[in-house]
Parts: C-alpha cells; sequence; structure tokens
C-alpha cells in the first residue's frame, strides 16, 4: 500500500482539492504529477542517483519516445491544418453533403468525420458547437439535444482517429500497431454509429438543414484525408504525419493561406499545444515506474485478479479501472497513462489479445469521458452553446441527458466482453 501511495497523492491533490474549489481546471494536472513524481522518489529506498535513474529510464524509455515524437508531429499537423482553414473548410464540407431532411444525423456524420480527421474531441466540439446552435435556434428543436449529439459524434473520432492521443496512448502502452487497432475497435464502434445514425435519422426528419452555406474547398481538406487514408493502409504513423504536414505546407503556401514562414509557425504553435501532455506523459510514467519498483503493480495486479478466472474477468477489470480513473481525473488521455502499463501486465498474466486491450482502454476511456458532466468536452460544448445564444440557458447536466452515443459506446464493449466479440482470429486468418 506504500508503493501505491503516491497515486493516491496524486488523486488527492487533484481530484479531492478540485472538489473543494468546485472546479476540475483549477489545479494543473501537470503540478499534481509533479508533486506525486516528487513523493514516489522521496519513499522509495535507495540512493537518490539510484532513484533517479528509475525514475528517468522509464520517462525516456523507446516506447514512451515514440509515443512522444507522435505527439510532437500530431501536434504540428493539427496546427498547420487549423492555419491554413483545414478545418472550417472540413466542417463546411460536412454540413453541404448533408441530406436537407436528416439534419440530426447530418451533425452527427459531421461530427464524426471531422473528429476522425482532426484527432480531437475538443477541437470537433469547438468547430462544430457554434454551428450546431445556430441550427437549434433557427429551428424547433432543443439546443442541448443538437450540442449533446455534437460531443457524441466527437468521440466517434477521439476513439478511432490516428492522430488521436488516446489513440496513440492505447496502442503504445499496449506495443500494438495502430492500423490493427483500428481494425479491432471499428468492429466494436461502426455498428454502434450507425445505429445512431438511423436514431438520429427518424428523430430530425422533420427538421431542415441551413441553407446559407460557403462552397466547399476540397483541396483544403485534403491533407486530412491523405492522413486518414495512409494511416488505415498500414503505413508508419510517424511517415504518416510527416507527410500530412508536408501536404498542408504545399496546399496552404499554394492558397495563400500562409507563407513559409507563416506554415513553420503553425508547425510550432501546434507542437507546442503539445508540451503538456508531453510534460504529463512523463512524469506519470516516472511516477508508474516507481510504483513499479516498489511493487505497487503487482499488489494491484493480485488484488483485482484475485478472483478472477479467464479472460473475460481480465477484460472486464480492465475496462472497469479505466473508467474509475477516468471518473477521478475527468481526462480520459490520463486515465489510459495511469492504467496502461497495468492493463498490459493483466493482458500478459491471461493471455489478451494486445489490439483488444487497446480498443477497450480506448473506447471505455471515451465513454467515461463522455458521460462526465465535469468533463472539458461537455464543459467547453456548454460554454460555447450559450455564448452563441447569448444567455445561459443550458446546463451540462442537460447535455449529458442526450449522451446517447457514449452510453452505447459503454453497453457495446461490455457485449463485446461478454460474447467474445470480434473473434480476432478470424482478423488474422484474413491477412
Amino acid at each position: 500500500m506504500l508503493a501505491l501511495s503516491p497515486l493516491f497523492v496524486f488523486l488527492c491533490l487533484y481530484l479531492v482539492t478540485s472538489i473543494i474549489v468546485q472546479d476540475f481546471y483549477k489545479v494543473p494536472i501537470i503540478v499534481a504529477f509533479l508533486i506525486s513524481s516528487i513523493y514516489a522518489i522521496a519513499i522509495t529506498k535507495g540512493s537518490i542517483n539510484h532513484r533517479i535513474q528509475i525514475f528517468s529510464k522509464s520517462a525516456g524509455s523507446k516506447n514512451m519516445m515514440l509515443m512522444l515524437w507522435i505527439f510532437i508531429l500530431a501536434g504540428g499537423f493539427a496546427g498547420a491544418a487549423k492555419a491554413m482553414g483545414a478545418v472550417d473548410a472540413t466542417v463546411n464540407m460536412a454540413l453541404v453533403v448533408l441530406p436537407h431532411s436528416m439534419i440530426l444525423a447530418g451533425i452527427f456524420l459531421a461530427a464524426c468525420f471531422i473528429s476522425l480527421a482532426i484527432g480531437t474531441s475538443v477541437g470537433t466540439i469547438a468547430a462544430l458547437t457554434p454551428v450546431a446552435a445556430g441550427i437549434a435556434s433557427q429551428s424547433d428543436i432543443s439546443t442541448a439535444l443538437v450540442v449533446a449529439i455534437v460531443v457524441g459524434g466527437a468521440f466517434f473520432g477521439d476513439n478511432l482517429s490516428f492522430i488521436s492521443d488516446t489513440t496513440i496512448v492505447a496502442t503504445q502502452t499496449q506495443q500494438c500497431k495502430m492500423s490493427d487497432k483500428f481494425k479491432v475497435n471499428s468492429r466494436i464502434v461502426f455498428p454502434i454509429a450507425l445505429i445512431m445514425l438511423v436514431i438520429y435519422a427518424v428523430m430530425g426528419s422533420d427538421i431542415a438543414a441551413p441553407t446559407d452555406l460557403q462552397p466547399i474547398n476540397f483541396l483544403k481538406v485534403l491533407p486530412y484525408l491523405i492522413v486518414i487514408i495512409t494511416a488505415v493502409c498500414g503505413m508508419n504513423v510517424l511517415l504518416v504525419l510527416t507527410i500530412g504536414i508536408v501536404a498542408t505546407g504545399i496546399i496552404g503556401m499554394t492558397g495563400s493561406d500562409y507563407d513559409l514562414f507563416g506554415w513553420f509557425r503553425s508547425i510550432a504553435e501546434g507542437m507546442m499545444g503539445m508540451s503538456e501532455l508531453i510534460i504529463m506523459t512523463l512524469l506519470a510514467s516516472g511516477m508508474l515506474a516507481m510504483i513499479r519498483h516498489n511493487g505497487g503493480i503487482s499488489y494491484i495486479i493480485n488484488r483485482l485478479t484475485r478472483n478472477i478466472s479467464g479472460q473475460r474477468g481480465a477484460e472486464y477489470c480492465i475496462a472497469a479501472l479505466v473508467c474509475l480513473v477516468n471518473i477521478c481525473t475527468a481526462n480520459n488521455t490520463v486515465a489510459i497513462i495511469t492504467t496502461g502499463s497495468i492493463a498490459h501486465d493483466i493482458s500478459q498474466r491471461f493471455g489478451l489479445d494486445n489490439r483488444k486491450v487497446a480498443s477497450i482502454l480506448d473506447t471505455m476511456s471515451c465513454f467515461t469521458q463522455g458521460l462526465l458532466p465535469y468533463g472539458a468536452q461537455v464543459l467547453i460544448a456548454t460554454s460555447l452553446a450559450n455564448e452563441c445564444l447569448k444567455a445561459t440557458s443550458i446546463t451540462p447536466i442537460d447535455i449529458v441527458r442526450y449522451l446517447y452515443y457514449p452510453l452505447a459506446l459503454g453497453i457495446a464493449v461490455l457485449l463485446c466482453i461478454a460474447f467474445r466479440y470480434p473473434r480476432l482470429k478470424n482478423l488474422d486468418a484474413k491477412r
């Protein structure tokens, strides 16, 4: 239990303090990780140099460094794409191609596509919520429902995108390829997304879509399409992101969206935007290394798996663990970073498939994060919608009531574990 105490220190600093001040973003999460990391080093036996070496070796491991390179390139690509207007062009394209009699289904489809392209639920919500709120204000439809549809669709890409930080962390901690995780994850997620699309189509069949839209600029959407297609084909993710960055430069400078130096600046700003995540990842990795060194990870695994028999129980255990940490931290990326190594150890002990485990971690964290009224996504969506309407008309609880897609994700994962779906041996046989 002493070995696990750094984790309790982190949760108390971040969770308890946030509850006391009633603001989950008042305490910087990297400061909570820093203090708990220092505490983890302090309680470990041995010379100070030896303890720091243990901490640093994990933070600088080859798997961790690969994850950080991906974060850096993903940030550079996102920054360059946004600066050239790719996000606005993608939002506009999604709305233009919507069937006019299926506006709710269309908004969900747009959120799914945009989040899959740009790899961030928060970015998708920021881009699409004002549009959705505007549509709601011009029609007889609940603003909370429309905003909830955007939030739900945003988690589709957060869960599947090759440049999503949750996908990156889940695959790296479980040591599997992104393309393999995508193939397994898509078999769980796509049926749910299709069902929700049909439900929203029926719900919004009598609502008209807006007509005052700009012409589609397909060229600006091209970098996202390049990244998606090359990643699905199994190309190395670092090469994929590099190609995507080059594409934004060529298209952006050709269209006079920025010059060479503006392109450089946008890449740098995107990379710097990942700095908090990078620092947090390094500190969390080092802290977990100290916990592992002191026997804390073995203790957790023994306790969690003491009454487990079989692979189903192990998978349920991993799902419950990531959900619990996500509730405490209100951040799905942090939840995966914190539980990833534990999940990998459980996976090895019970002979689980690393692709399935990565999918469970990612999907269950998105399920939990999507339903948290104090999560960043719901809070941002509420704020943007109220700002767009120039009134405080909806609350996070109003939105959570309509978050059908994240709820369906969680149910789908539990059913997939129960029925051992997908059959991964069958997938391997088709290779």
